[in-house]
């Protein structure tokens, strides 16, 4: 079988291990009928490959949940490989599991669970509010994170899912746009590695939001919030597909695979013990990292999953980081944004 994922460690790392322990003949994860060749793919392939076409080459896939909408007919629902009972019994955190759910079926099952979170050096503190970061980016060594899509999951999590309302829309962009001018302006327009890269190095000392990482040595917390508000943020993580190209030859291989990977042994004790990012919702009650960015986790937004979506979310996070670079008004930038969503 062949499999996909993300050429990151937190996205290859555990699969590379269970291989590796399968051809050592003796896994204490439990065996498989048939080990999957795992291949690997850019973090932006997420936004670039759809999984429809992947599907005519790989049998189990690693994804985002905002290309399912595209993808459904080329997938296998988890309804036609597990008993209700099976999938019943599987907890997730968050809104994991909800989000690779589309027309009544669950069409993925959580692999790694993340959300925008802030993040700071060491000693650093970031403060739990909007207003408050504000202030506290006048004097300390900030960055954003404005890169790829991220700029419009940004003005997303600050506007907490409502960003085609006038009001939080324009309160979220004028304050990005403040937070931008007293931001390192190189570091700012970097994707969520990038800038973790730039903190860990010491370029910048914290970031208010952006997507968490647990093998990073620093300090992550619930992502800012407005005033009487939940934290705002956008659930990302990963999740198991499985392509109908030869589901009838793999099907128990695959079962067994998807049933170990979502396992409690697997996701709370071999993928912290080599660097990924369980979705598990038994290790999001682990002190440290998992603890305290929880409530974030439960309160994260799901993006939607309509056909289009991922090129939509593509060019609008092209137009508000133009805009801010540009320090277009708040108001005439939400006018081309809305525009750009109400075009068929």
């Amino acid at each position: 079988m062949r499999g996909l994922t993300w050429d990151h460690p937190r996205g290859y790392a555990p699969l590379d291990e269970l291989t590796r322990l399968d051809r050592a003949g003796a896994n204490p994860y439990g065996q498989v009928p048939e080990p999957i060749v795992w291949d690997r793919q850019p973090l932006e392939g997420f936004e670039s490959e759809p999984i429809a076409r992947l599907c005519e080459t790989y049998d189990v896939m690693v994804i985002d949940h905002p290309g399912l909408g595209a993808a459904t007919g080329a997938l296998v629902p988890m309804e036609e490989l597990f008993e209700p009972e099976e999938l019943a019994g599987l907890r997730f955190a968050g809104r994991s599991l909800e989000s690779y759910h589309l027309d009544g079926r669950q069409w993925a099952l959580p692999l790694d669970a993340a959300t925008q979170v802030a993040a700071a050096r060491p000693g650093v503190h970031v403060p739990s509010s909007w207003p408050e970061v504000r202030e506290a980016a006048v004097s300390g060594r900030m960055a954003l994170c404005l890169g790829g899509p991220h700029a419009f999951l940004m003005f997303c999590a600050v506007t907490c899912g409502d960003f085609l309302d006038e009001e939080a829309g324009e309160r979220a962009l004028e304050l990005m746009a403040e937070l931008l001018a007293l931001a390192d302006p190189e570091v700012s327009l970097l994707n969520p590695i990038g800038v973790l890269d730039a903190m860990a190095a010491g370029r910048v000392d914290f970031c208010p939001l952006l997507y968490g990482y647990v093998t990073y040595p620093l300090a992550f917390t619930d992502a800012p919030a407005w005033p009487g508000r939940a934290p705002g943020s956008v659930l990302g993580g990963t999740g198991l597909v499985v392509s109908r190209r030869r589901i009838d030859s793999v099907r128990d291989a695959v079962r067994a695979h998807l049933l170990r990977l979502t396992s409690q042994p697997v996701q709370a004790e071999l993928f912290p013990a080599v660097g990924g990012q369980p979705a598990a919702r038994s290790v999001w009650d682990t002190p440290g990292f998992y603890r305290d960015t929880l409530a974030t986790m439960e309160a994260a937004w799901v993006r939607p999953r309509f056909p289009g979506y991922i090129a939509l979310q593509e060019r609008s996070s092209a137009l508000i980081r133009e805009g801010l670079l540009a320090r277009a008004p708040a108001r005439d930038l939400l006018k081309t944004l809305h525009e750009e969503w109400r075009t068929p």
